[in-house]
């Protein structure tokens, strides 16, 4: 903290707060909102003061609130005029019973505050989730917890104005902080805004609070009239936002500062302080000429303005992108890897830098007696804006370890962000060099018999959406499975997000779906079929004018369809769904055995005998006997070589699967 704030705050060390002031009493407040007036209580006037900004509480673990209470004690001892918040005070997206549980921890935790504090209000503390949805969800629940949705507070010859971006879409009440329709400051707020200001013409100094940094393309597209708004007034000197967990400054426009707070409890993406992701606050200094800004963690202090928004986005695409892509080549005449576990192979690990400064890099194997690498580690510097490479020899074999399981080597990698004038730690990873699959892979794809376990939480088959060769038309999904539960949500074989396929089981229903010209068309089953603890098989067809989907043989749903399959760059999950970021959902709980993708509608009619096992032909696209693992990967017999990757706990385990009778 510096000495200039701490000269200031000490005489007030020992002042006894005055008495609450109603507000609608007082002329300090401004507010056309009927609800909530009474819940702000006025600071103490004096002529040179500080206040405290903190970031957002929730949007993370809810352990997040003992960095609240930490927060609050930390305050206490500076012993600014007042705190304003943010926004994102309590978890919601729920109902009101919980909601108001969470206003009450939030509000006790904030009520050891010595001062005064002032909401802000943010997405997670209006948005409302569940059934019966009030208009406005919970805007009436803030108003009457927290203070009006926005207002303003007079202090020592300054202007404080709280305004509120989650008013929603005028048109159809939708709150959503991902569509510019629903990010528009409403003609309401913004003629109380413009009269505010007028009133606030002789301030010294006139502060803006909100939670989305509106000011940021992504949130909204009609910032640029408010901050005219703001900037011929003329006297506003900074804008605070939060919203986005990371620290940046946005420079000065028009006489204006732009901040964004990180968090005091909230999610970070990294534990990256250096770089702006940090529990933190903001101490401001007020005086007469002008104000000094500070960001306090725990136990340090930094300048706000040396994260500036290029540092952020630098330090977040880093987090993001610090990834090789490895090309594999034979060290010698054989092959670079084999099925039988040996390696002989000359590895080149390409890093791109998408940021503004120079990364540096070392790239470390970690210790494993099964690899030999050479050399043991590569420094790596690589520019501004530019790809630089560095390679490593490797090898696996007799007497390394070569009869032991297969799996990827790993490497660590060290990255230092070189900002101007000093480095930034980007916290290191351990990554998986990741091997190409062995060419004679296919031939271990039968083996002796045995099935696909998951455990219905992290575990599954991925299959890069680049790697399967399905073309349009019809097709043919068809598996074996035995679940131990089919409980919730539950996906078989799955590609979908608004697009392409799936096989779902939920509730023990199968469930046969394609997106054919911008819509599912679906063949559900209208009963339970599929018995916790008993083999079924389940196919799927779509021929190009109905999808039907099949229990053991027996024709159980079907619905005219027609048109293209919509299509999508996400993974073909075995055992899970996956979500927007290709990430798996919905998992699986049981055993799966013998996955076939065909290009063409193998069964009509009724009925047919489904196959134990199946052999490849000409039109099909993956065939997996699920008889055993090699490394990362299980093999696929249908000669194309898209052999899957295992995640999670996914493990082909030896197990004789029984017939149907």
């Amino acid at each position: 903290m510096s000495g200039s704030f701490l000269t200031l705050v000490a005489p007030t060390l020992a002042l006894t707060l005055l008495a609450a002031v109603p507000a609608q009493d007082s002329p300090r407040i401004h507010t056309d909102r009927p609800a909530g007036r009474q819940l702000l209580k006025l600071p103490k006037e004096e002529d040179a003061f500080g206040f405290v900004v903190y970031g957002d509480r929730t949007g993370g673990v809810p352990e997040g609130i003992e960095v609240l209470r930490q927060a609050v004690v930390d305050t206490n001892l500076l012993d600014p005029d007042l705190v304003f918040t943010v926004g994102d005070l309590v978890q919601g997206y729920n109902a009101t019973a919980e909601w108001m549980a969470q206003a009450e921890e939030y509000k006790s935790s904030m009520a050891k505050l010595r001062m005064p504090w002032f909401p802000v209000a943010g997405n997670h503390d209006v948005y409302w989730r569940g059934p019966n949805k009030p208009e406005g969800e919970h805007d009436r629940n803030f108003e009457a917890q927290f203070g009006p949705l926005w207002y303003a507070v007079q202090h020592k010859q300054c202007w404080f104005i709280a305004l509120y971006t989650d008013e929603g879409n005028p048109e159809t009440g939708e709150k959503n902080f991902n569509k510019p329709e629903c990010q528009r400051m409403s003609p309401a707020q913004f003629a109380w805004l413009e009269k505010t200001l007028q009133q606030a013409k002789d301030a010294r100094h006139v502060f803006v609070f909100m939670h989305h940094p509106r000011w940021l393309a992504q949130y909204g597209d009609d910032w640029d009239r408010v901050h005219d708004l703001l900037a011929r007034a003329g006297n506003v000197t900074a804008v605070f936002a939060g919203h986005i967990h990371r620290m940046r400054y946005d420079g000065v426009r028009d006489g204006i500062e732009y901040y964004t707070l990180a968090a005091v409890g909230a999610h970070l993406a990294m534990d990256a302080p250096e770089g702006g992701y940090l529990n933190q606050f903001h101490v401001v200094t007020v005086r007469p000429e002008g104000i000094v800004v500070a960001c306090l963690p725990v136990g340090t202090v930094m300048d706000p303005k040396e994260i500036t928004g290029q540092v952020s986005d630098d330090v977040a695409w880093l987090e993001a992108n610090l990834r090789p892509t490895v090309e594999c080549a034979p060290a010698g005449d054989g092959a670079a890897v084999r099925a039988d576990g040996a390696v002989d192979a000359i590895a080149t690990l390409a890093f791109e830098n998408g940021t503004s400064r120079p990364i540096e890099l070392e790239i470390v194997p970690t210790a494993d007696p099964r690899w030999r690498f050479g050399p043991d580690h590569q420094h790596l510097l690589v520019p501004a804006g530019k790809t630089a490479s560095t390679t490593f020899a490797l090898q696996r074999g007799p007497g390394l370890g070569g009869d032991a399981p297969f799996t990827l080597p790993r490497l660590e990698v060290r990255c230092d962000y070189l900002a101007a004038g000093r480095r930034i730690g980007v916290p290191s990873r351990q990554l998986d060099l990741e091997l190409p699959p062995p060419s004679d892979l296919g031939r271990r794809a039968r083996q002796a018999e045995g099935v696909l376990s998951l455990d219905g939480r992290n575990s599954c088959l991925a299959v890069p959406s680049a790697e399967l060769q399905l073309p349009d038309g019809p097709l043919t999904l068809e598996l074996w499975l035995r679940g131990d539960t089919y409980g919730g949500r539950r996906a078989v074989l799955a590609k979908t997000q608004g697009s392409e396929f799936a096989l779902f089981c939920s509730g023990g229903v199968p469930e046969f779906s394609v997106h054919l010209d911008g819509a599912y068309a679906s063949a559900k089953a209208d009963e339970t079929l599929l018995v916790p603890g008993q083999w079924h098989h389940v196919a799927g067809v779509f021929d190009g004018a109905e999808v039907r989907c099949y229990v053991d043989g027996r024709l159980v749903a079907r619905r005219a369809a027609e048109g293209s399959r919509t299509r999508n760059d996400l993974p073909l999950f075995v055992g899970a769904d996956p979500d927007g970021r290709g990430q798996p959902v919905s998992f699986f709980a049981g055993k799966i055995d013998e996955v076939r993708i065909s290009k063409i509608a193998r069964y009509r009619g009724d009925s047919f005998e489904p196959a134990a096992t199946h052999d490849p032909d000409a039109n099909t696209v993956l065939l997996l006997h699920l008889d055993g693992d090699f490394g990362p990967w299980t093999a696929d017999a249908s000669g194309l070589g898209t052999h899957p990757r295992r995640r999670g706990a996914a493990i082909c385990t030896v197990e004789s699967r029984p017939q149907l009778r």
